[in-house]
């Protein structure tokens, strides 16, 4: 201070001195006025609050499903030949065994009128073989066998007698030679008439039956085989339900065994859904579900209808199908939806699921609690059945505890806070926005 005087002209000299002096009690004013003002309170945070409640909660499974149709037929041609007409069109509603196209068939016509001929022939000729024919040689070898043993009866009678009378020399040797020959000839007719009777018996007459059972088959067989290439070219449909693809028209040969229409009933509707092993196993037949349909306001109402007894061998999830009603029509085949099932029904400590936030120290969960002093601490807690309105609380909490449903999203731990209704919410950032004010000194800029 004096080098600055000394260095001034004379006259200047006294004027510096009164200016220090001067400014000297105004920093000591502003010091004694810094330390007088108090440092601003951070405002009160309102947040809306609940207490944990003991009640029921069920687990809601979830996944994406496919919608098809309850059943579903692709019709093909067996037989390849021009198509003659069709009865329906895209769209058309059919029942099951209606007749929805015919095919060319004059020539598979003639062809089944053809073995219907030769089967009615063939059943001519087993009714006469087995009411004529097999009876008839039947009492012929019968008739036989009698006329050959009585022959040999005579023939025995004649030389006995004959052996007696050369016996008392009646007569010559040569006539017991020649009645002994006959009768071994009658011998043998006999044996031979005898041996045919029981073969035919045994024998012949189950051959000849079999024999002319086999022609009528056979000739049935290839009438019926003519009559099913001709019903062929009558398409029926197997279900009821609505035409859904129709790709040729009058006219067209499409080959055998391509698909000329697709039949599908869609008045029930399957969500095929494949979810966790341990999922499945909350699952029962009849179980409730809920389908939420893209376009539609409301969910549509579903029931488990099968439950894979096997694992999905690619991506080991169970296959569940969910059954839906469709009388209007308005689900689609092929649809993506989002289905929630009905899981197991548990009984516990419930809170607001919009009181759970994630933890910024790792991948637990915590919820804010209110204290005694109106201040809100973080609590980690451990979470069982979580819905999107109720969470089951395992560990953490007690019924008494108050825990904070709205307005908690990034407070500290410590922060003062009030309970207030839901409306008050947008005031959160007004709040913020004065205490970010209040931190900042006088005149300080953004």
């Amino acid at each position: 201070m004096t080098n600055f005087a000394q260095k001034q002209p004379l006259l200047l000299r006294p004027v510096v001195s009164n200016l220090w002096l001067l400014a000297l009690p105004l920093c000591l004013a502003l010091s004694a006025c810094k330390k007088i003002v108090p440092e601003a309170e951070k405002p009160i945070v309102t947040v809306q609050a609940a207490h944990p409640e003991m009640g029921v909660i069920t687990d809601e499974i979830e996944g994406d499903a496919t919608l098809a149709p309850v059943a579903q037929a692709a019709i093909q041609s067996k037989v390849s030949a021009p198509i003659r007409q069709f009865f329906v069109q895209r769209g058309s509603h059919v029942s099951a065994g209606q007749i929805v196209a015919r095919l060319e068939n004059r020539d598979l016509a003639a062809a089944a009128l053809d073995n219907k001929g030769n089967y009615t022939a063939a059943e001519g000729t087993y009714m006469q073989a087995t009411q004529a024919t097999m009876p008839q040689e039947e009492t012929q070898a019968r008739e036989d066998r009698k006329q050959a043993q009585s022959q040999l009866i005579l023939n025995q009678g004649i030389l006995t007698a004959r052996q007696k009378l050369f016996a008392e020399g009646a007569i010559p040797g040569r006539d017991v030679d020649t009645a002994r020959s006959i009768m071994v000839q009658s011998q043998a007719a006999y044996d031979i008439a005898r041996q045919k009777f029981e073969t035919l018996a045994r024998v012949g007459k189950k051959a000849s039956l079999t024999t002319a059972q086999g022609n009528l088959e056979s000739a049935k067989g290839k009438y019926l085989g003519a009559e099913a290439q001709l019903s062929y070219t009558s398409i029926r449909t197997p279900i009821k339900g609505v035409v859904t693809d129709r790709p040729f028209f009058a006219g067209e040969t499409p080959p055998a065994g391509t698909a000329i229409l697709t039949i599908m009933d869609t008045s029930t509707m399957i969500a095929k859904i494949h979810i966790a092993q341990s999922q499945a196993q909350q699952l029962a037949i009849g179980g409730e579900a809920m389908l939420a349909v893209p376009g539609m306001a409301e969910p549509v109402p579903a029931k488990v209808s099968l439950v894979s007894p096997a694992l999905d061998t690619g991506s080991t999830t169970v296959e569940v199908w969910l059954k839906a009603q469709n009388p209007d029509g308005k689900l689609k085949a092929g649809s993506a939806v989002r289905a929630t099932l009905k899981g197991r029904t548990l009984q516990g400590l419930l809170i607001p699921t919009d009181a759970v936030q994630r933890s910024s120290e790792g991948a637990g969960k915590i919820v804010m609690v209110i204290a005694a002093d109106g201040t809100a601490h973080k609590r980690n807690v451990t979470l069982g059945i979580e819905t999107p309105e109720k969470t089951q609380v395992l560990e953490g909490l007690n019924a008494g505890d108050t825990v904070i449903t709205g307005g908690g999203v990034g407070l500290d731990d410590g922060s003062k806070v009030k309970i207030g209704p839901a409306e008050e919410k947008a005031g959160e950032g007004d709040a913020a926005d004065k205490l970010g004010s209040a931190d900042k000194k006088p005149g300080a800029k953004d």
